[in-house]
C-alpha cells in the first residue's frame, strides 16, 4: 500500500514536499515514481528514481523545480516541489514498480496541489 500526503494550496513561487509511505511490503528494490492529473487532463508523468537512489528521471515541464528523493529505511519517497506554477496544479499520485514513465504496478491515493497564481 502506497500513502500520498503533502499536498495543499500553496502561492505561486512556493514550495510544497510531498510524501509517499509504503506499508504492507518492502519497496526498497523498486522503482519508485510520481504522476500527476491536472484538471480535465490525462494522468501524466512527473519523476522516477530507481530503488537505490542513484538514478532519477523528470519530466521537462517540472525539470529543475522539482526534486524526487527516497529513505528506504523509512520506505518513503519524496516530491520536493519548488518555484510552483498554477500548471502544476493537479492531483498527485506515487506508484511504485515501473520505469521512469512507464508502466507501473503499484498505485497511491492522490494528493491534491493547488497552486494560486
Amino acid at each position: 500500500q502506497l500513502q500520498a500526503s503533502g499536498g495543499g494550496l500553496v502561492q505561486a513561487g512556493g514550495s510544497l514536499r510531498l510524501s509517499c509511505a509504503a506499508s504492507g511490503r518492502t519497496f526498497s528494490s523498486i522503482n519508485m515514481g510520481w504522476f500527476r492529473q491536472p484538471p480535465e487532463k490525462e494522468r501524466e508523468f512527473v519523476a522516477s528514481i530507481s530503488w537505490t537512489g542513484g538514478s532519477t528521471y523528470y519530466a521537462d515541464s517540472v525539470k529543475g523545480r522539482f526534486t524526487i528523493s527516497r529513505d528506504n529505511a523509512k520506505n518513503t519517497v519524496y516530491l520536493q516541489m519548488n518555484a510552483l506554477k498554477a500548471e502544476d496544479t493537479a492531483v498527485y499520485y506515487c506508484a511504485a514498480g515501473g520505469y521512469r514513465g512507464g508502466q507501473y504496478n503499484y498505485w497511491g491515493q492522490g494528493t491534491q496541489v493547488t497552486v494560486s497564481s
